[in-house]
């Protein structure tokens, strides 16, 4: 049994853009959490917080995560919110290597302050702040992961070449 990789961390940490190479490099296939919760709710997550709210969309994600645990070589990047359940990650941890992907508030607001499809920043006109906040609530969540790898000053490619190394030492 090949076991999963999969990468959690704050929105902007690089999880999606990794995972992708990760998974091309390794010849796995690639799950972005958010895109297959959008793709079979039909609309984008934006639009699930709106009409109904985050307590679905969180539902929603539990859901994947109890079922992409029983699946095996996949590498998939989760929604930063995943380890505010702690099921999620013991799930995730029983098949596969939980790495979380971390970075500093101030990287995060760079690499996302010009995308669309945040909505715990939607309607936020100070994104750093909130960033800073969520960040602050869930830091002892993403700190409790063993694996961690700092994106702060990597390309993608020198995160997903961590993960491969970090990965190589879990077998």
């Amino acid at each position: 049994m090949a076991k999963n990789i999969i990468l959690v961390g704050f929105m902007g940490t690089g999880k999606s853009v990794t995972g992708q190479i990760v998974a091309s490099r390794l010849h796995r296939e690639f799950i972005d959490m958010d895109h297959v919760i959008e793709e079979r709710a039909g609309k984008k997550i934006s639009e699930i917080f709106a009409d109904e709210g985050e307590a679905r969309f969180r539902a929603l994600e539990r859901s994947l995560v109890q079922e992409l645990s029983q699946r095996e070589n996949l590498v998939i990047a989760t929604g930063g919110g995943v380890v505010l359940n702690p099921d999620n990650i013991a799930d995730f941890s029983r098949t596969g290597t939980v790495i979380c992907l971390h970075a500093n508030p101030d990287i995060i607001l760079k690499r996302v302050s010009q995308q669309q499809h945040r909505p715990l920043l939607e309607g936020d006109d100070d994104k750093a702040r909130k960033i800073r906040d969520l960040l602050e609530k869930r830091e002892a969540l993403y700190k409790a992961i063993p694996l961690q790898i700092d994106t702060d000053n990597h390309t993608a490619r020198d995160s997903a070449e961590e993960v491969i190394a970090l990965t190589s030492l879990e077998k």
